[in-house]
């Protein structure tokens, strides 16, 4: 399974659609570890985009703090998975915590 979760200076970026990274997690759910960890640069932010992308890296969930409704449901074409209202913390922390089902999330901060 493959996590991804926008980044900026090593913590979760709030405002998904203008991070500077996608830290990819590829995970084990079964055993809950961190295999393998990408940084990868996302193409530049243009509605539908991302969501493409993020599919051809065969992400299957994406924890963000905030999402849009219309990104949320291109994800959901894209069979991946959507948490939004993450806190902001690094990856591995969020990824852990969605992997032991202890990531509570909150509000989601993106108002469009």
């Amino acid at each position: 399974m493959k996590i991804a979760i926008p980044t900026a200076n090593g913590k979760l970026c709030m405002h998904f659609g203008h991070c500077e990274v996608f830290t990819i997690l590829t995970v084990d759910e079964k055993n809950k570890a961190v295999l393998a960890r990408e940084y990868l640069t996302p193409p530049p932010h243009e509605p539908g985009v991302l969501p493409r992308w993020l599919g051809e890296q065969k992400v299957s969930v994406i924890i963000a703090g905030g999402m849009g409704q219309r990104a949320q449901e291109l994800f959901k074409e894209q069979n991946i998975t959507v948490v939004v209202g993450a806190p902001s913390a690094g990856p591995e922390a969020l990824a852990a915590g969605y992997l032991s089902g202890t990531l509570i999330p909150g509000e989601n901060v993106c108002d469009h």
